[in-house]
């Protein structure tokens, strides 16, 4: 009879001190076999590839190389949607924690809770809630801005615990700014208008070509396009403006 496979997970933090912490607490609380320790998304990416189907949770911090806030992990949530993907950051912003949470994370976690809640807050991550702190639910007294209130997610029932969401200002056919990239990813857009192959990007870029496809997926999605020949198309439009 085939063994099952021993549960991995990722954490992904440049701060080495918080990455021992984590991965005691993981090892020893959740009975991970092997805990991968990455500081730098693009690392993570390219590990969550490498590793594809033998990750099962993979936390990250929002103030690392590579992230440039809650809305990079949409490519981590679109490439693997098995995997349980959580934010363990120093912030407690209230549009950081609900961007996160449109963007399909399983918790929002901040790193100051200490290491018992912090165990609590990942083992609710583990069993399929979703995690957020109580501070999202204390309000200053000022009336919500309108666009925070359109941007609270939707759940739609589905087994993953992903949620459905559609980013502001893309039901009118408009093409994302630039600005709406993260810089890993105009890097890759800049390069498939030159028309080079996932493999040239990698090498150009010196990531793996994992790494790549995961970003390319995620350029899909925000550009609003199904292929590459179309994404070419807008992303040339978009790098002339």
């Amino acid at each position: 009879m085939t063994q099952p496979t021993p549960p991995v997970a990722l954490i992904a933090d440049d701060d080495d001190f918080f990455r021992l912490a984590v991965v005691a607490i993981l090892t020893r609380s959740f009975g991970f076999a092997e805990v991968v320790e990455t500081g730098s998304l693009d690392a993570a990416l390219d590990q969550l590839s490498t590793r594809r189907g033998a990750v099962t949770l993979a936390l990250f911090d929002l103030a690392m190389p590579g992230m440039e806030g809650p809305g990079s992990l949409s490519a981590v949530r679109e490439c693997f949607p098995a995997v349980k993907v959580a934010v363990v950051s120093a912030s407690t912003e209230r549009n950081k924690i609900l961007t996160a949470l449109e963007v399909g994370v399983h918790g929002y976690v901040p790193k100051g809770i200490g290491s018992a809640e912090l165990t609590r807050a990942v083992g609710m991550i583990l069993e399929g809630q979703i995690f957020v702190p109580a501070s999202l639910a204390v309000l200053d007294g000022a009336a919500p801005r309108p666009a925070l209130e359109a941007r609270i997610p939707v759940f739609d029932g589905r087994q993953d615990g992903r949620q459905d969401w559609r980013p502001e200002g893309r039901q009118d056919g408009r093409q994302p700014r630039i600005p709406d990239l993260t810089p890993r990813q105009r890097d890759v857009l800049a390069l498939l208008v030159e028309g080079r192959s996932n493999k040239e990007i990698a090498r150009r870029l010196q990531l793996g070509e994992g790494t790549v496809k995961v970003h390319m997926a995620a350029l899909l999605r925000s550009l609003g396009v199904q292929n590459r020949a179309a994404a070419a198309v807008v992303g040339a439009r978009l790098l002339a403006d």
